[in-house]
């Protein structure tokens, strides 16, 4: 965290990856006329004209000038407010699925214009898989060194509103001072592994103020992995890396901290696309 600029927003630095864990969305023709959507699966998300799929499908159909009538189906499996971009990546997949399968013909830096007037982090999945995300978030630089990596995702069942997280944010300049060298040293060299490693996110301070459970399940976490976790993006799923581990050596420690904690755990690995 950059600080908070003019305008009112935070100014990031941000490495962001893709997981090979994702919702879904099903685009077809509509039997009725305009934009019909539905949301179903394990996961809540609101089932109206504020889900960012459905915002998306009206945005780019109004500045395409076009009226089609297009069903959205999403099939929510990642949980709302847990911090890693599921409502983005939804937005980002309706802008270039209704593309593809209307041939709007738009190019990416349009998709990309688009997707920043949705939300600061859609673009990112627009690119991916591996991205430096400045700005607010909002302007991506990918990053051309591979990072193969396992990892466990900590599912607190927290719903943690990102509004509120920015802003109860306290910026510490020192802090960033240190790890905006750090991390640009890191990516001098190439080396997303260590840049990784650090597990840094000043967000954290402010999530955990405002949900003091979650700085407590961190302790634990770390405890039963001996490992070090980190809160993803604004909270309130949290992660720790595992390296390169064999399949069954990563759910072993999934199933260990879902049976100590009571959280649910997911076994993610980094998506080539």
């Amino acid at each position: 965290m950059a600080g908070k600029r003019p305008d009112g927003f935070h100014e990031l630095e941000t490495v962001m990856a893709k997981i090979d864990w994702f919702d879904e969305i099903m685009i077809e023709r509509a039997t009725g006329a305009g934009i019909e959507f539905a949301c179903q699966g394990p996961c809540w998300a609101p089932n109206d004209v504020t889900n960012l799929v459905y915002r998306a499908a009206e945005l780019i159909l109004r500045a395409c000038g076009r009226s089609d009538d297009v069903k959205l189906t999403l099939t929510k499996n990642i949980p709302a407010g847990s911090g890693l971009g599921s409502g983005s990546s939804d937005a980002a997949a309706t802008l270039a699925g209704l593309n593809a399968y209307l041939d709007l013909g738009l190019s990416k830096p349009q998709l990309m214009d688009l997707a920043a007037r949705l939300g600061s982090d859609i673009a990112f999945f627009l690119n991916g898989p591996l991205a430096v995300c400045t700005g607010r978030g909002e302007k991506i630089s990918e990053l051309p060194a591979g990072f193969d990596f396992v990892a466990v995702l900590i599912l607190p069942g927290v719903n943690s509103s990102t509004k509120e997280v920015y802003a109860h944010y306290q910026h510490d300049a020192a802090l960033y001072g240190r790890l905006h060298g750090q991390i640009a040293a890191f990516l001098d060299k190439n080396r997303v592994d260590l840049l990784a490693g650090m597990c840094a996110n000043m967000l954290e301070g402010s999530c955990f103020h405002l949900h003091e459970e979650l700085g407590d399940l961190k302790q634990a976490v770390q405890t039963l992995s001996n490992r070090r976790v980190c809160l993803s993006g604004s909270g309130s799923a949290m992660f720790c890396l595992l390296g390169c581990l064999d399949s069954e050596r990563a759910e072993n420690v999934r199933d260990t901290i879902s049976e100590k904690t009571g959280c649910k755990c997911v076994v993610v690995r980094n998506n080539r696309w």
